[in-house]
């Protein structure tokens, strides 16, 4: 018995190598610390629940724009990140068996501390204009705060590409009954109707500089 559990643990840990650059924690159930629950995660990847969540989330970042970009010192949504977030909530709309999480980011200027808590504010303020848009809560499954430890362009100075929040797939709603019955394959390939992009929702909070 102990070799045969070995051999689905390591099964499991070949599998999860297999997740390419950037797909990150949130297709791979391991928790924001990069540590999690290897028991699920073996689950997701022998039942094909991991293949799958990874599959919708490439198709989310491919179809809509999961990044919105901030001004300096500043949680505020300009118009154009409202419009990609009412892009965001049409698509989510159409799949409600699936769950997102929202990372914040900042630039590497000014202190580890305060980029931690500006990035929160960032994904806070997006995750809020979700929810003016009808988005329920429970689907957005976690904000999170990545400050300035993962820029895209690394430099000391300012840099807008940097300044962002990334809405991402995270998981599917386990008591959803397409879930129940493992139809993950009829999820991903539902076809997406543009048409039904939202024109119309609540502005974000307006917060001050840091």
């Amino acid at each position: 018995m102990r070799n045969l559990t070995m051999a689905i643990l390591a099964t499991g840990a070949l599998a999860a190598c297999d997740v390419q650059p950037g797909e990150g924690p949130e297709v791979g159930l391991w928790g924001d610390s990069g540590f999690g629950n290897a028991t699920m995660n073996n689950v997701l990847v022998h039942s094909g629940q991991a293949d799958f969540r990874i599959n919708l989330a490439h198709r989310f970042a491919a179809e809509v724009p999961s990044t919105i970009n901030f001004d300096f010192n500043s949680a505020v949504l300009d118009a154009q990140a409202q419009a990609a977030l009412r892009q965001q909530a049409a698509w989510i709309r159409q799949f409600p068996e699936v769950r997102f999480r929202v990372y914040g980011h900042t630039d590497l200027v000014g202190s580890s501390a305060y980029n931690q808590s500006l990035g929160l504010r960032r994904a806070q303020a997006a995750v809020n204009y979700l929810l003016g848009l009808g988005i329920e809560r429970a689907r957005l499954e976690a904000v999170v705060s990545r400050g300035e430890t993962q820029p895209l362009i690394v430099t000391e100075g300012r840099e807008r590409a940097n300044r962002r929040t990334v809405t991402e797939v995270s998981g599917f709603v386990q008591n959803h009954p397409a879930v129940l019955d493992g139809q993950y394959a009829a999820i991903i390939y539902r076809e997406y109707v543009a048409s039904a992009t939202a024109t119309s929702g609540t502005g974000a909070p307006q917060l001050s500089g840091d």
